[in-house]
């Protein structure tokens, strides 16, 4: 297994694209919530906002780099026909998809954490000016505070879980555009179709289910009652999906040729 991971690692590390994705990734989160900051006031939003969510949205887009990295770590050996050369290497393909696996979720966490640190940073910053202050009942942004604390740490196990879904739906179909098409039906897709149901039972259910709903119910800090589901089980939903993922691309990776 030491030896797995040390290649997947090199392989990941001396790519070009990975760390230019990680930096996009990075980029794009802190960007989206800096976006959003600027744009909300008090004045035009009044009370109730969630800020530490409303400071994360950037994940929403982040995940999508963080899903064409994931597909891309094998995918992409499959387009090259490098994956006979790994399997020649690694023939033990358990082995093979668990170090992949471990390699980009360490890999995913790390631009998590820097891009969910960036994200609250810059809603500590921003928001007080725009009329989010102790005066209209909003503490400032911090993680010392507990629920904020768990919509940061969430958000970047999120993060996490996409490259595991992601990798498995791409071990299982190979196919870069299809995979990455798969994986962003199931996190875009899944919210539109819940919007356009008018049957509050159903539209619940929807939500529940789906990947990047239930999975984004960690970031709540406020109004949990009404949420389709709670934090955490909304992470162990999304957490559920990508064990399958994996698991179906593992057996079929095992079973099927290079």
């Amino acid at each position: 297994m030491t030896g797995a991971l040390r290649a997947e690692w090199t392989k990941l590390r001396t790519v070009a694209a990975t760390g230019w994705l990680m930096l996009a990734t990075i980029t794009a989160t802190v960007g989206l919530g800096t976006i959003v900051a600027l744009a909300v006031t008090y004045r035009s939003t009044g009370p109730g906002q969630d800020i530490p969510k409303l400071s994360l949205v950037g994940i929403q887009l982040g995940q999508a780099i963080i899903a064409i990295l994931a597909v891309q770590t094998i995918s992409g050996e499959y387009s090259t026909g490098m994956i006979r050369v790994t399997l020649t290497a690694i023939p033990r393909r358990p082995t093979l998809l668990a170090a992949k696996a471990a390699i980009l979720t360490a890999l995913v966490l790390t631009a998590g954490a820097v891009a969910v640190l960036g994200s609250v940073l810059v809603g500590r910053l921003i928001l007080p000016g725009h009329g989010f202050t102790a005066a209209h009942g909003y503490a400032l942004l911090s993680l010392s505070h507990g629920p904020t604390l768990r919509a940061a740490a969430g958000s970047v196990l999120y993060l996490g879980l996409i490259a595991l879904l992601s990798l498995g739906v791409a071990t299982a179909v190979r196919e870069s555009a299809v995979a990455i098409g798969l994986v962003l039906g199931l996190l875009y897709l899944f919210p539109i179709l819940a919007a356009l149901v008018t049957d509050p039972q159903l539209k619940r259910h929807l939500q529940q289910i789906a990947p990047m709903t239930a999975g984004l119910a960690v970031q709540a800090t406020t109004n949990l009652g009404r949420l389709p589901i709670a934090p955490w089980a909304g992470l162990a939903v999304l957490a559920g999906w990508a064990a399958a993922a994996v698991l179906v691309g593992g057996l079929l990776l095992r079973w099927r040729d290079a």
